[in-house]
């Protein structure tokens, strides 16, 4: 597949959040896949300050113990907070000389040395916004010698700005109690899905990415909430398949996220 047909796929995800069975955990869990593959950086977290002021994060549901301390520091200084807070792109440069960067508000003191220990040379974030809202960021990170090009920058806002609003339009209609429900309990289904993930991955003897692959392609076959099947893993051992609702989602949908 071209990068240009997943650029142009990964736009019709973005839009895609209109339907019954609307998850934002899995919406976000792709928006971070797509530009993990797309432009070639190491891992890529969005953090969000939806509903509330303070940052936090929902996305990847998958990350390793290293992106995991990474992402909680980032909540409190570094390039996602600076984009968030600014609303603008943050793009420091090579990450050994980014305890020197003057303009950042919020320090980099704790989120620098952390990045550089887990081996990640720079990173990169824009803002999760639409006109003056600015609901979060997307925190990008590359483990090469170069930066993040400017054009794949440009590409990451514009993913950016279409998540936002297509979180923006579940909200508004006819979807905005559920969304910002989901919103609300985000951090905590993250929390659910990693018990959820340690599982299966010790039940099945698989790998913690491979246990998550799991739980994912569950909901999706079942369209059901990634969080619903986790917690039923949680709280009885097995994997959910009753859906809640009835299905909505367009028969094409499936067939494309595989």
């Amino acid at each position: 597949m071209s990068r240009e047909t997943k650029i142009a796929e990964t736009f019709i995800e973005l839009a895609d959040t209109l339907v019954a069975d609307f998850d934002v955990i899995d919406f976000l869990h792709q928006l971070t896949v797509r530009c993990c593959d797309i432009f070639a950086v190491a891992d890529v977290a969005v953090l969000l300050a939806y509903p509330g002021p303070d940052l936090y994060s929902p996305a990847p549901c998958d990350p390793s113990p290293t992106l995991r301390r990474l992402l909680d520091t980032a909540l409190t200084g570094g390039p996602a907070l600076d984009a968030y807070q600014d609303s603008v792109t943050v793009s420091p440069g090579n990450l050994a000389h980014s305890h020197s960067h003057s303009h950042s508000r919020s320090g980099w003191q704790d989120f620098t040395p952390l990045a550089r220990e887990a081996g990640y040379t720079y990173a990169s974030a824009v803002p999760l916004r639409l006109r003056e809202e600015t609901i979060g960021s997307l925190l990008l990170l590359r483990a090469t010698d170069s930066p993040l090009p400017a054009d794949d920058l440009a590409m990451a806002q514009a993913f950016a700005d279409a998540a936002t609003i297509g979180l923006l339009h579940a909200r508004s209609l006819r979807h905005s109690e559920s969304v910002n429900e989901q919103l609300s309990n985000a951090l905590h289904s993250r929390i659910t899905i990693e018990q959820a993930k340690g599982f299966l991955a010790a039940k099945h003897n698989i790998s913690l990415t491979d246990a998550f692959a799991t739980l994912r392609r569950h909901a999706r076959h079942h369209r059901l909430l990634l969080t619903h099947v986790a917690l039923s893993v949680v709280e009885t051992g097995a994997l959910e398949t009753q859906p809640s609702t009835p299905p909505a989602r367009r028969p094409s949908q499936d067939a494309r996220d595989e």
